[in-house]
Parts: C-alpha cells; sequence; structure tokens
C-alpha cells in the first residue's frame, strides 16, 4: 500500500528567478487554457505534440500542460457536460519528477534562458520544527508544482509514502463537532476531547467582526489578507487535531479509526442558533481528511459510517432519544455526554463503500 501526500515548500528566488517563474508560469496557464477551449469547441481531445506548441519553457514542461489539459478536459468539462469550462488565472507551472532535483536547501529546474533549456537553482526553505517533512522528502518524489501565493513563491512537492496496515480489530469512534471539535472512544471505553470549541467560536467571532469593519471602509485587499489569515489558523487548528487524534489511536493500539460520513454535516450538526454562522463556515471535511491521511501513514486504516441516529440511539438498549442539553439520558438508566454516546454509536455503526463528500 501506498500514500500520496504533498509536501509544501517555501522558495528564495532571485529577482532574475522570479521574472523566470512569473514568464514560465503565465506560459503554463496560457497554453492549458487555450488547449482547453480548442479541445471544447472541437469536442474532442488534442492531438497537439510539443512541436505544435510555441512557448518560452522547456518542451518537458510544455508536454506536462498539454497533459493537465487533457485531464482537465476529461474530467471536468466531459463529466459535467460542457456546463464547466474552468479558466486558469493564477501563475502556476508544473515540472514532473524527471526534470527537476530537491536536495533539501536547493530545488534545480529548467527554464528558457535566451532561447535554451537551462537548469537553475532555487533556494529552497524547508520550515519543518518535527522533522516530519524532512523525513517525508527522502520518500519517492513525485510532480513538483510551483505557485505564487500572497506574493510568495511555494514549491508543492508529491510524495509517495509506503504504508503498512496495522492488523488488529481495535476500533476508534470520531465524533466532529463545533462546542467539541472532536470527541474519540475506543473500544474499551477510553474517551477523550479535542480541540477547543470555545477558543474556535470566539476567533470566527473575532475575524468576522474585524471584516465587518473592514467592509465599510471599502478595504478590499485588507479582507482578502484577513481571509487567507484566518484560513491558515482554521487549518493549523485542524492539523493539532488530526495530529493528536492519530497520535492517541497510535497510543491506544486502535488499528480502524471510524467517521461519520460527511454528507449534509451541516444539516444535522448540533449547535445553538448563536453558533449557525460557525458550522457553516468550518471545514468538517478538511479535518476529516487530515485525520484519514495522518492515519493512513500511521498504518491505521479509515472507514466512514452511516451517521443517522448516531446521537440519539441509546448504545445500551437501542432506544432513540431526543437530547437535552449536553446529557443523554435513556430510560434503560444509561447517561452519557451527548458527544460521547455518538462517538460510541459511530464506533459500530455501518461503514458506507467510499469516501464521504465535500462538507
Amino acid at each position: 500500500m501506498s500514500q500520496i501526500i504533498t509536501v509544501k515548500i517555501k522558495l528564495l528566488p532571485t529577482k532574475e528567478q522570479i521574472q523566470l517563474l512569473e514568464q514560465s508560469s503565465r506560459a503554463y496557464i496560457k497554453i492549458i487554457n487555450t488547449l482547453v477551449s480548442e479541445m471544447v469547441e472541437a469536442k474532442a481531445n488534442t492531438k497537439k505534440s510539443t512541436k505544435d506548441i510555441e512557448a518560452d519553457i522547456p518542451s518537458a514542461v510544455k508536454n506536462q500542460a498539454i497533459n493537465d489539459a487533457k485531464s482537465i478536459f476529461s474530467k471536468k468539462v466531459k463529466k459535467s457536460n460542457y456546463k464547466i469550462i474552468p479558466i486558469l488565472k493564477k501563475p502556476v507551472c508544473v515540472w514532473n519528477n524527471q526534470n527537476y532535483s530537491f536536495d533539501f536547501t536547493h530545488i534545480s529546474i529548467p527554464f528558457m534562458v535566451n532561447g535554451k533549456s537551462t537548469r537553475l537553482k532555487i533556494r529552497a526553505l524547508l520550515i519543518d520544527k518535527e522533522n516530519r517533512n524532512f523525513d517525508l522528502l527522502k520518500h519517492k518524489l513525485g510532480t513538483l508544482r510551483i505557485t505564487k501565493k500572497s506574493h510568495k513563491w511555494v514549491a508543492q512537492i508529491a510524495i509517495t509514502i509506503p504504508t503498512i496496515e496495522k492488523t488488529g480489530s481495535k476500533i476508534l469512534g470520531v465524533d466532529l463537532g463545533l462546542k467539541v471539535p472532536a470527541l474519540v472512544i475506543t473500544d474499551d471505553d477510553k474517551a477523550r476531547f479535542f480541540g477547543n470549541g470555545r477558543l474556535n467560536n470566539y476567533m470566527k467571532r473575532k475575524f468576522r467582526s474585524i471584516r465587518k469593519k473592514l467592509g465599510k471602509q471599502k478595504k478590499v485587499n485588507a479582507i482578502r489578507q484577513l481571509n487567507d489569515k484566518e484560513q491558515r489558523w482554521m487549518q493549523n487548528q485542524d492539523h493539532k487535531v488530526s495530529r493528536e487524534i492519530v497520535d492517541f489511536a497510535t497510543a491506544n493500539t486502535v488499528s480502524v479509526i471510524r467517521l461519520e460520513q460527511l454528507t449534509n454535516i451541516r444539516q444535522t450538526a448540533r449547535t445553538s442558533r448563536k453558533n449557525q454562522k460557525n458550522l457553516h463556515t468550518w471545514s468538517f471535511y478538511r479535518l476529516a481528511q487530515f485525520i484519514e491521511y495522518k492515519a493512513t501513514l500511521a498504518g491505521i486504516k479509515v472507514e466512514y459510517v452511516n451517521p443517522a441516529y448516531t446521537s440519539q440511539t441509546c448504545p445500551k438498549c437501542s432506544k432513540k432519544n431526543k437530547v437535552k442539553d449536553r446529557n443523554y439520558t435513556c430510560q434503560c438508566g444509561f447517561e452519557k455526554h451527548r458527544d460521547i454516546v455518538g462517538a460510541m454509536n459511530i464506533r459500530y455503526a455501518t461503514v458506507i463503500d467510499g469516501k464521504s463528500q465535500s462538507a
């Protein structure tokens, strides 16, 4: 088994290298947009090769652009019956793993300089406090994607990681929410809360309040920067929670993690009226994806289950009860925190084939 993940690396290009990156990126997306437009008009895949395309980028990069254009046409345009026709705008350029090298301090890639394909070394900054990315980059390197984000150049390298699935039958149920970002419980009823729902909600309200003030002042760029800052903060929280959950699963020799299928989670999630805005801006799907890829790297299988009545069904007698406040009480005498009840039922709920949809 193997898992493909993406490692992000900050680039520190010189002024001359920035010009080449911008030139290459513009040429790359222009090729893709032009080819997709031609394929839409012809309603057929392009038969063009690198010889048919004039662009100031190496032929290997042209070939990658052709492949990406074909992929967009078949996976997005044709699949949507020509209703979706993507147009790339953000600067990006892609090299396959045979056309670049990385030595942890520099990325060496070919550019067109004075009409010739020339390899240049761009300084790379691998920020990695816990050495996780450093260890991951020792595995097989895949496609290199360089893009510009917030006026900074970032390299994204696809890594193929071999994984060994753990044997055993110990299961961990995970219940996701807002007040309690995640609650987990093992087969032997070891339960633990992860994340800080109060802090998350406070930060969301704070960002929303600042955004409202900036909106009145018509500071569009400031709002955009604030949105980026908010997304980074939310993503960082999801990374922390997912890492803690997988570490907990590993420490308790769990071989399977079970999550709710996320389809319609915003319609079924339990929350108060004052938290409705936070519910519709929090990415449950991203947290589930972080849990899944970290678990896979640890050799732990992830399964998605049917979420129907997981918060209402009594784990002891299977009777359905409506929940009041944070406590769940059943006539049979069973009493627990309602999120613990949800995690207990998720632990043994019916497994659904395939992965969940976006939430």
